[in-house]
Formats: structure tokens, C-alpha cells, sequence
């Protein structure tokens, strides 16, 4: 009987013993093959790691995170006390966890507007640790750093130009080779730096980003050149160097994206018409005497000689012909539609 039995098994076909054997996925398999008795170990598409199978849950009991992108207007007070807080702020921000982290980044934001002048003496730790986060490989925490960085520009302004070079870098990074949603939460807190902190601080700051090797971040950087350049005002951009920035937005007409080169073309308009405004031209009609038209004065400097005399051939050139035809474009319309109107 016992041989008959022997024989049975041997009939059995491989795949049917190696099923037997599966029911034990921890053990290796021990059978008859072939009537020689042998330990076998599972085939690797057969074998399951133990540990995974210890800690795998079913799909009803997997927690999904989901981070919420909260706006600034919609933020509430801390929940808890604000010292308790901004002596946890810190740990959170450097935690290992991704989900701590970004609840570190909202408390920041929510202390940065309820409690501004209780943050201000931590703002020296929390801008690295918000870079830290802006270079984290998660999107969810880049978003929040970027959201995070628009809140500490809007509520500390000048106090951070200090702390602004290497936070600079990253948003710059961030908004032009991201996510999208990374990208324009960046776009914003490069917005918010441009709106609060002040130009005649912040240009120095920008102006060596328009020779950054990448080109996106040099259009980035024109960006918010374009919109720090108008903020300074007539007599801002006089005491800053109006030939200083012609020079820096002359660099920029050759650049190789479309997006610097148009907001060098805006800067130059206005800076043109600041030169203007500084160095008006004295027309015979408006002389109030004849004794005037005689009066020996010094010649003033045009904008064309102005640009002559500060930038290269070339690069005089390319701003004159930017200038130049916008200026003629903007009196043939005004020509056509005064032709319009009296016809």
C-alpha cells in the first residue's frame, strides 16, 4: 500500500507539489522529486517577503495623507499657545517626516502673520530650514515652503534681505523647472518679494541672477527686475544709477527666451522716460523772451547719446532700436487716431 501511495506522488505533477509547498511562505519546500528526497526553495516569483507580509494592510485600512494648501487669508491662529509653538517650530521644520514638516511650514505662516514680532528673532534658523524644504524632493513640501516664502516676504520685509540670498536662488530654481503647481506657488512668492521688499534692496540682489548660467532663471530674474525697476521712482532710480540698470536690461535684449528679452524692453521704456523726464529738451517756441533764445546753456543730453555713452556699439544699438521704435510707433497712433477723429 505504502508503494502504491509512493507512487501516487510521484504521478503528481511538479506545479502541484510547489502549490502544497506555497501554503508555508516562510519555509522552504521539502518533497519527493523524482523519487529522491531534496530540500527545493521556492521559485522567486513565488517567494513573499515575510516582513511584507506581516505589515501589509488591507486597501480599506491604508491612510492616505492629504496636504492641504490652505491661502493666506484663510489661515486661523495657532491652535495652541504661541510660545509652546514657536519652540516646536523648528524640530517640525527639520523632521524626517514630510507630513511634519509642512504642518511646521503652516505654523510658520500662521506666526509670521498672527505673531509677526514674537517670529522675528527666529527668522535667522527658519529661512535656511524653508530652503531646506524648497530642495525637498516631495511637491507637497515645495509647495508649502513656496507658499511659506510669500507670507515671511509680505510680513518682514526689509527684515530679511540679509537672509534672501539663498532663498532667492531656490524660487528662482523652483518656478522655472518644477511641477507646475510648484512652479506657480513659486511664482507668486517671487510676486510677493517684489511687491514688499524694497528695490533699492532687492536689485543688488537680482542683478547677478541675469548671469545665471541657466536661461530660465535669468528670465525668472528679468521678471522681477521688470517689476523692482518702476517701484524705485524718479528719484529712486536717479540715486540708484539710472546707467546701472540701462546696462543690466541692455544685457538681457540678446538674451535666448523671449521672456527676458520683453521684460528688458519694458524696463529700458520706463528708464527711457525717466531720462527724459530728468533732461528735457528746451524747444524755441517755449523760450518766454528773446533774450532767452540767446541765453548760451549747456547742451542737454539726449537719450541717444545718453546709451552711446554707457553701453557698447552694439548694445546702444539694440536699446535705441527698442526705444526708438515704440516711441514712433506710440506718435503714428496717436497721429492716426487724431486723423480719425477730425475726419
Amino acid at each position: 500500500m505504502a508503494t502504491n501511495t509512493l507512487q501516487d506522488l510521484n504521478s503528481l505533477p511538479v506545479i502541484e507539489k510547489m502549490s502544497e509547498c506555497k501554503a508555508s511562505l516562510t519555509k522552504s519546500c521539502v518533497g519527493k522529486m523524482n523519487g529522491k528526497s531534496e530540500d527545493k526553495p521556492l521559485p522567486s516569483s513565488l517567494v513573499v517577503n515575510p516582513s511584507l507580509v506581516e505589515t501589509e494592510k488591507p486597501e480599506a485600512e491604508k491612510a492616505t495623507v492629504e496636504v492641504e494648501y490652505i491661502e493666506s487669508e484663510n489661515l486661523t491662529n495657532v491652535d495652541d499657545d504661541a510660545d509652546s509653538v514657536l519652540k516646536s517650530v523648528l524640530a517640525g521644520l527639520d523632521s524626517k517626516d514630510w507630513v511634519s514638516v509642512c504642518d511646521a511650514l503652516n505654523n510658520v505662516r500662521r506666526l509670521s502673520i498672527f505673531h509677526k514680532e514674537a517670529m522675528l528673532h527666529l527668522l535667522e534658523k527658519v529661512i535656511p530650514l524653508v530652503v531646506k524644504s524648497l530642495k525637498n524632493p516631495r511637491s507637497a513640501v515645495c509647495k508649502t515652503a513656496c507658499m511659506t516664502s510669500a507670507d515671511i516676504f509680505s510680513a518682514y520685509n526689509d527684515h530679511i534681505t540679509d537672509l534672501l540670498d539663498s532663498l532667492l536662488t531656490q524660487l528662482l530654481l523652483k518656478s522655472s523647472q518644477d511641477k507646475r503647481f510648484v512652479c506657480e506657488a513659486a511664482d507668486k512668492a517671487l510676486i510677493s518679494m517684489t511687491k514688499y521688499v524694497s528695490p533699492t534692496l532687492l536689485l543688488p540682489k537680482l542683478q547677478p541672477c541675469l548671469k545665471n548660467r541657466n536661461p530660465r532663471i535669468r528670465a525668472k530674474a528679468s521678471l522681477c527686475f521688470s517689476r523692482s525697476v518702476p517701484r524705485l521712482g524718479i528719484e529712486g532710480i536717479k540715486e540708484y544709477g539710472i546707467d546701472k540698470l540701462v546696462q543690466a536690461a541692455a544685457s538681457q535684449l540678446s538674451d535666448q527666451l523671449p521672456e527676458s528679452r520683453e521684460a528688458a524692453r519694458s524696463v529700458l521704456l520706463e528708464l527711457q522716460t525717466v531720462y527724459e523726464k530728468a533732461h528735457p529738451l528746451i524747444k524755441p517756441e517755449t523760450a518766454s523772451s528773446p533774450e532767452e533764445e540767446h541765453t548760451p546753456e549747456a547742451e542737454p543730453i539726449t537719450w541717444e547719446i545718453f546709451c552711446q555713452s554707457k553701453l557698447s556699439a552694439l548694445s546702444a544699438q539694440a536699446v535705441l532700436r527698442v526705444t526708438n521704435v515704440v516711441a514712433v510707433t506710440a506718435r503714428e497712433g496717436l497721429v492716426t487716431k487724431g486723423s480719425s477723429s477730425s475726419s
